[in-house]
C-alpha cells in the first residue's frame, strides 16, 4: 500500500506583533514637529510609542505521519491544538513554515461554511462554480447535479441566492458537492456539526462509502468521538501544536477522554462571541460546583449570560452526550419558555434541575449550545463542554448482567409497585 500523503517535520509559525506605548495627542506631534522637524519628531514618536514587540507562536511543530490510500484518519484534540491549521496546510490554503508535504491525487476540502460560494449566486450557480473550483468540468458537474441536489436536501431553494441560506443549508450543499466530485482525498472539518443529526448520519454514511467502496482517503476532524470511532481506523491526537498520541482509534480516543481535554474548565470566563457574552457555565449539586454527581440526589445546570442587542429565534441549552460523543438527549430554555426566543438586551441567569435517579452510572458530556435558530451559532470554536461522572444512586441495586450494552442511559426514577396475592 503506497502513501498518498507524506507529512515530514511540518511546522507552522506565526509572528504576533504588538506595539507598546501610549496615546499621542495631535498638539504634541505638531509642537515637536516645529522644534525638531525630522530627527526630533522621530525620536519623540519612538519614545511615546515604544518599540514593536514580536512574539513567535508555533501553531504546529514537528508533525510527522503518513496516510495510506483508502485510509480514514481522524484528527482530534482540544481547541487551539492546531487541527484546523493542519487541515489548511493539507488543503494548500496556507503554506507550512518548515517541513514538507507530498500529496498524490486530487484534494477536496470542506473546512468552513460557505467556502467557495458566492452569496449573490443561486444554489444551482454555486454548484457549478464550486465544482469548477474543485477541478470538475461542466459536463462532470451536470452529470452529478441531480445527485448533489438530492443529497443536499435543498431542492426547494436551489434557485435562491445562497446568502439567504441558513448555515445548515450551506453545509449540506457544500458537503454534497465535495463528496460527489470523487476526489482522491476528502478533507472534512468540524463544520459538519452545523447540520442536523439526520444529515450528519447521511454524511458519515457517504464518507464510509467513499473509503469502503471507492477506496478513497479521508482526513476527518471532529469533537464527536462516536463519529471518529465509527469512521476512522487510525486517529491522531494533537495538543498545543504537537502530536501526543497516534495509532488505533479507540486507544487514542481513550487517551483523549482520560486526559480531560473535553472540559469547559479549560476556558476562562467571561467569553464573548458577537452579541452574546457567556459569564458562567457550571454543574452544581448541594450548592457546590462539581463534576462528580451522586445519583440519588438532583443536580443543577447553571448558565449566566449577557445579550448586547435584541435577538430573534434565540436558544440556549445543552446536548447531553455519552462518553463517545453521541447525543442521547437535549434540552433548551425555550422548549417551554417560548417567549425567550425573542430575547431583549440584558443579563440572564438560567438554571435547570436534573432529577435524582435519572441517569445510569457512567461518564457523560454536557455541551452548551447557544444560537439563533437557522441564523447563527455562537461559541462554535470554543466547543464549551463539561465532562461529568454520575454515580449510581445509593438505593439502586447494582447487580446486573455483565452485558453492559443493555444498560442504556436512563433509569426509571420511580419504583415498581408490588402486590402479593394471599391466595394461590
Amino acid at each position: 500500500m503506497s502513501s498518498i500523503i507524506q507529512i515530514k517535520n511540518i511546522g507552522k509559525r506565526y509572528n504576533i506583533t504588538g506595539r507598546k506605548g501610549g496615546y499621542i495627542a495631535l498638539r504634541d506631534i505638531i509642537t515637536e514637529h516645529f522644534k525638531h522637524p525630522v530627527k526630533g519628531l522621530k525620536n519623540f514618536v519612538k519614545k511615546i510609542l515604544g518599540k514593536n514587540s514580536n512574539e513567535v507562536f508555533w501553531a504546529l511543530k514537528n508533525i510527522n505521519f503518513n496516510v495510506e490510500k483508502g485510509e480514514a484518519i481522524g484528527i482530534i484534540g482540544p481547541n487551539g491544538a492546531g487541527k484546523s491549521t493542519l487541515l489548511k496546510i493539507l488543503s494548500r490554503i496556507t503554506p507550512p513554515t518548515e517541513g514538507e508535504i507530498v500529496i498524490h491525487g486530487k484534494v477536496a476540502s470542506l473546512l468552513e461554511v460557505g467556502t467557495g460560494f458566492h452569496p449573490e449566486l443561486s444554489g444551482r450557480e454555486n454548484i457549478y462554480l464550486n465544482g469548477a473550483i474543485l477541478g470538475m468540468t461542466r459536463k462532470e458537474i451536470t452529470e452529478k447535479f441531480d445527485e448533489i441536489v438530492k443529497f443536499s436536501g435543498v431542492e426547494q431553494f436551489i434557485d435562491t441566492p445562497v446568502k439567504r441560506y441558513s448555515s445548515g443549508m450551506y453545509v449540506r450543499l457544500a458537503f454534497a458537492i465535495a463528496a460527489h466530485i470523487e476526489p482522491d482525498i476528502l478533507i472534512v472539518d468540524e463544520v459538519l456539526a452545523v447540520g442536523d443529526a439526520e444529515f450528519q448520519k447521511k454524511c458519515l454514511g457517504k464518507m464510509e462509502e467513499v473509503t469502503g467502496k471507492a477506496g478513497r482517503t479521508i482526513i476527518f476532524v471532529s469533537h464527536n468521538m462516536d463519529a471518529i470511532s465509527r469512521l476512522c481506523t487510525k486517529t491522531i491526537l494533537l495538543d498545543k501544536g504537537k502530536i501526543v498520541a497516534a495509532g488505533d482509534t479507540d486507544e487514542v480516543i481513550g487517551k483523549y477522554l482520560s486526559a480531560g481535554y473535553a472540559d469547559a474548565s479549560r476556558l476562562n470566563f467571561p467569553i464573548t462571541d458577537k452579541d452574546v457574552t457567556l459569564n458562567k457555565y457550571s454543574i452544581e449539586q448541594d450548592n457546590s460546583e462539581t463534576l462528580v454527581i451522586a445519583g440519588e440526589r438532583p443536580f443543577n445546570i447553571v448558565v449566566d449570560f449577557s445579550i448586547a442587542k435584541a435577538l430573534r429565534s434565540f436558544r440556549v441549552g445543552i446536548f447531553i452526550k455519552n462518553i463517545m460523543g453521541t447525543v442521547i438527549t437535549r434540552t433548551f430554555v425555550q422548549d417551554y419558555l417560548r417567549e425567550m426566543e425573542e430575547i431583549a438586551p440584558g443579563k440572564y441567569s438560567v438554571k435547570l434541575e436534573i432529577p435524582a435517579r435519572l441517569f445510569t452510572a457512567g461518564e457523560y458530556h454536557l455541551e452548551l449550545k447557544v444560537f439563533c435558530f437557522g441564523i447563527l451559532n455562537f461559541f462554535e470554536k470554543e466547543h464549551i463542554e463539561k465532562s461529568i461522572s454520575i454515580r449510581s444512586p445509593k438505593d439502586f441495586n447494582e447487580v446486573r448482567s455483565k452485558n453492559t450494552d443493555t444498560r442504556g442511559y436512563f433509569l426509571i426514577p420511580s419504583e415498581w409497585q408490588v402486590k402479593k396475592e394471599t391466595k394461590l
